[in-house]
């Protein structure tokens, strides 16, 4: 080791007040080798903390890492007189309680061991899941608002949490945080004329609000020294009686025996280093998760053809008479986040669900950007907004017109959307399948709202991603075909080398002939040919894929997408249309 490592200047000039993350409670102890041998080293990191109201701040200004350090009592307590201390309540004399613990011990005596944890009522607060070894808030993208480390024996090590969101919780409760915490780090080396602690003395100074210490002693001094041992015991127990009673203890009755003794022969010497710090941890006055304060951080929008923007704080109004206009892939970028997911309501409108609650209607515009109510986006969590306003641009291509339809002239469009379409198709071409063969068509079944993620006009954003898209739906039908019992429902004469798409098409020949079912089949193979460039993106039959897809290359990559998706969902439907369907009288 070194100096610096010993003498721990850079570590004691950090305070966690300061800190993106800070330590709750914490008891790390990293140790190499035998504590009696050279060779030894050890650094050790303990941190108790209690929070305090105002009202008590001048008592807690007395207390430190002997009173609420990592030896401090945690547990609830009742009294004989009926009195019950509570497990969270820190009391400074019995049955005066000044502070709350943030963490929580519960020693299992009986399993052994002991378990740390988060106090229910900040989990309740800030809305909390634990995940693993992480407590996550959904409402934030699934942001870790705590975590905590445990040793390889499975025994709790820290519990942190961070700063933002430990604020705002104080905030609410109108508390100020305590931490009282000690740094020990340690080394044994052969001398110290010969190590790297070389003209280093015993002192003590006040350092960065703390106070540290260097201990230099040799090895000996602190392991070895004189001992001395007494045994006492009892002489008037006849093991031999069936119910043995023992009486007072006398004299007579009892017997005694001593040894002493001089234990040394420790080699080297012992260099250690100690700090200890006092720290407050203050909240802002701000509250914005638990108590639902205003957000002063908010993001502006542009509004106007001419760039003006508006404070999000002033479109924070359900009348507010006013939309936005954003690039497409930002639906991307949400239904990337964990928690997003896409609804469809007619052709050109859709939601986002948000993690924080909120559906965002949504309106696609004749030049493919996203309309929005500005009310919308202006009334969710700060980080959701910041989200939208990177994607935020100037008014073009007026405010989708099926969006109208829906919010101001309270009439819907009853379009639907191609996306949804494509997956009723496929449930109706299966259901068709088990009632005239008694087989499924499909060999598993789908997570219908992460297939509408990846099966989007939104993931068509120029040709590599178009041909992706094909790729995607693609394994929604193709791939999930049963081949085993298209095989037995097949005549082809090949039908053992056949494919999916080729014996479900052998199957529909038999009904309407090969002329028809080839024709009807083109975009479905057009499809599974761009999935083949999607892996061989030079492939000269890209063109001829498309085409057959009946892709018009003149449209915009997102309508692109989207015709590609209606194409494939067309021909599902006609295929259970020309299979299934009675002949009308």
């Amino acid at each position: 080791m070194s100096q610096d490592w010993i003498l721990q200047k850079k570590e004691t000039r950090r305070t966690f007040s300061k800190s993106t993350w800070v330590p709750l409670r914490a008891s790390i102890d990293s140790e190499k080798g035998n504590v009696k041998k050279i060779g030894f080293t050890n650094e050790f990191f303990g941190c108790g903390s209690v929070a305090f109201s105002p009202d008590h701040r001048d008592v807690a200004e007395k207390l430190s890492w002997s009173d609420i350090g990592i030896g401090s009592n945690i547990g609830p307590y009742a009294y004989d007189d009926g009195y019950y201390s509570t497990i969270d309540e820190y009391q400074y004399n019995d049955k005066e309680p000044i502070g709350v613990h943030l963490v929580l011990e519960l020693s299992q005596p009986v399993v052994g061991g002991r378990q740390w944890i988060l106090t229910p009522d900040l989990v309740s607060a800030l809305r909390l899941i634990k995940e693993g070894l992480n407590w996550v808030r959904p409402e934030e993208n699934f942001v870790v608002v705590a975590r905590e480390v445990l040793d390889e024996k499975g025994e709790p090590q820290l519990i942190e949490i961070k700063r933002e969101f430990l604020l705002d919780y104080l905030a609410a409760r109108n508390l100020s945080l305590r931490l009282s915490y000690y740094r020990q780090r340690v080394e044994n080396v052969p001398t110290l004329e010969d190590s790297e602690y070389a003209g280093l003395e015993d002192h003590q100074e006040e350092r960065d609000g703390g106070r540290y210490e260097l201990l230099v002693r040799s090895i000996n001094d602190v392991f070895g020294g004189s001992w001395a041992m007494f045994r006492t015991w009892r002489t008037d127990v006849d093991e031999e009686e069936d119910a043995p009673v023992m009486g007072p203890e006398t004299n007579e009755n009892t017997d005694y025996e001593s040894s002493e003794g001089n234990k040394s022969g420790f080699n080297g010497v012992r260099v250690e280093g100690e700090f200890w710090r006092d720290e407050w941890i203050d909240h802002q006055g701000i509250s914005k998760r638990v108590r639902g304060d205003a957000d002063t951080n908010l993001p502006q929008f542009i509004v106007e053809t001419d760039s003006t923007r508006i404070a999000s704080s002033e479109l924070n109004n359900e009348d507010v008479g006013r939309w936005l206009w954003f690039r497409s892939n930002i639906v991307n970028e949400l239904l990337g986040l964990r928690g997003f997911s896409l609804e469809w309501y007619t052709a050109e409108t859709g939601a986002i669900h948000s993690t924080s609650g909120y559906r965002i209607h949504f309106g696609i515009n004749s030049e493919d950007f996203i309309t929005v109510y500005a009310y919308d986006i202006a009334r969710l969590p700060s980080w959701e907004q910041n989200l939208w306003a990177a994607h935020n641009v100037v008014p073009e291509g007026k405010v989708s017109s099926e969006l109208l339809d829906s919010q101001v002239k309270a009439q819907p469009a009853s379009t639907h959307a191609t996306e949804e379409l494509l997956f009723e198709v496929m449930s109706m071409l299966e259901n068709g399948f088990k009632q005239e063969f008694n087989v499924s068509l499909f060999s598993h079944d789908l997570d219908r709202v992460e297939a509408l993620k990846k099966i989007s006009r939104f993931e068509s954003k120029d040709q590599a991603s178009l041909l992706r898209l094909a790729k995607e739906i693609v394994r929604v039908f193709s791939d999930r075909l049963n081949v085993k019992d298209l095989r037995t429902l097949s005549t082809h004469a090949n039908k053992d080398k056949l494919g999916s798409n080729k014996l479900l098409q052998d199957i529909l020949s038999q009904k309407v002939g090969d002329d028809t079912a080839r024709k009807v089949f083109g975009p479905i193979v057009g499809a599974y040919d761009m999935r083949v460039g999607d892996a061989h993106p030079t492939s000269s039959k890209i063109g001829e894929a498309l085409e057959l897809a009946g892709i018009d290359n003149e449209n915009s990559f997102l309508r692109q997408g989207q015709q590609l998706i209606s194409n494939v969902g067309q021909s599902i439907w006609w295929i259970g249309k020309m299979m299934f369907e009675k002949p009308q009288k």
